[in-house]
């Protein structure tokens, strides 16, 4: 948990800081004010790197350098320096210890809800593909070395197909071979991922919704078991329309995650209700997850997400977080927020160009 934090020269903040409760921290300002910038800012805290922007991004414009500095509930410290001139710079102190990278072991488990999230159902396959492989990155060791891997495997293999002549298999086979090793580690991290959510999910639809409807996640891939064999085949087979496309068309980065409503794929027959309950209990399923796996329970940030939710959602989502997790929501109503939150909570107001106050109750 994050008891205080301070920005500066971070976004729009010159030099603010902020105290926080354990239980709910409640942003609130107009648009434009600054509180997605201090989730953000509590996010590079926690993982490292934004979820939205470059690191020359978060510093603030016409300046050289970023710093955040934040202490724990438990007394420990950490801080993040970014600097843009003269070369670009990222470093890391915990506990007044200088590291180059956050290792995973330092990082913070957290989950972050935002609007754009309730497209995740809907939306392009590589939403969802992205929502297993953040929450894998934050529940298996290892598994963001071995994305970025195939990543870059993926990349070369492309490059090579983009050539004006056929890329013959010699050149292609070693850029296969990776692809088939990391890529096989990927679908079954994935897909025991998946299996693990299940084993939760379908309760928790039910209750923040009051319905038998059946929820229920499935991993689609092309691949059959023996994924890394079955793999390498489907890479040789598919050479020729690979180089006429310019990329490879078989793997994980093209495979899904189909989410069921009584047996029905969502696009099929969910209303928009069941939409916003079905991402409702995936980020649920999120956090629990990594409390489970970590041992450790996780931040919880709601970026104006109760705007986007009607009071029966709204209820059910604080059901669930304010009495086992540190929340942060914003806002721009406080009485909005306060009407599904009990007592325990902190309001932080912010102001453009200001530092933000706060208030307990």
């Amino acid at each position: 948990m994050i008891k205080s934090l301070r920005l500066q020269q971070f976004r729009s903040y010159k030099d603010a800081s902020f105290e926080f409760s354990s239980r709910v921290n409640i942003i609130v300002g107009p648009n434009a004010s600054g509180k997605t910038s201090l989730l953000e800012a509590m996010l590079v805290l926690c993982r490292g790197s934004s979820y939205r922007a470059k690191d020359s991004e978060l510093v603030q414009l016409n300046k050289t350098w970023s710093r955040l500095e934040a202490e724990l509930i438990d007394g420990k410290k950490r801080v993040i320096k970014i600097k843009t001139n003269p070369t670009p710079e990222k470093t890391f102190e915990v506990d007044e210890r200088p590291q180059k990278n956050l290792s995973e072991t330092n990082k913070i488990p957290s989950v972050l809800f935002e609007p754009d999230h309730l497209q995740l159902l809907y939306g392009n396959p590589e939403r969802r593909r992205d929502y297993l492989d953040d929450l894998l990155e934050q529940t298996e060791l290892g598994y963001e070395t071995i994305r970025r891997k195939y990543r870059r495997a993926l990349m070369q293999r492309n490059a090579l197909l983009k050539q004006i002549n056929p890329p013959n298999q010699a050149e292609l086979f070693p850029w296969n071979v990776r692809l088939c090793e990391l890529g096989g580690k990927i679908i079954r991290a994935r897909s025991r991922l998946v299996e693990q959510a299940n084993k939760q999910a379908e309760e928790i639809y039910k209750n923040l919704s009051g319905t038998k409807t059946r929820f229920e996640l499935k991993y689609q891939t092309t691949l059959q078991e023996g994924y890394e064999s079955n793999f390498l085949r489907e890479l040789e087979v598919n050479t020729k329309s690979d180089h006429k496309k310019g990329f490879t068309t078989t793997g994980p980065h093209r495979d899904d995650l189909i989410v069921l409503f009584s047996d029905h794929p969502v696009q099929e027959i969910a209303s928009r209700g069941e939409v916003r309950t079905g991402v409702l209990t995936l980020k649920i399923s999120e956090l629990q997850l990594i409390r489970d796996v970590k041992n450790q329970t996780p931040l919880l940030l709601l970026d104006d997400v109760y705007s986007e939710l009607d009071g029966k959602h709204r209820h059910s989502l604080t059901d669930y977080i304010c009495n086992n997790y540190q929340v942060f929501i914003t806002t721009t109503d406080t009485d909005d927020a306060l009407r599904h939150i009990g007592k325990g909570h902190k309001i932080i107001q912010i102001k453009p160009g200001k530092n933000g106050t706060s208030h307990s109750e």
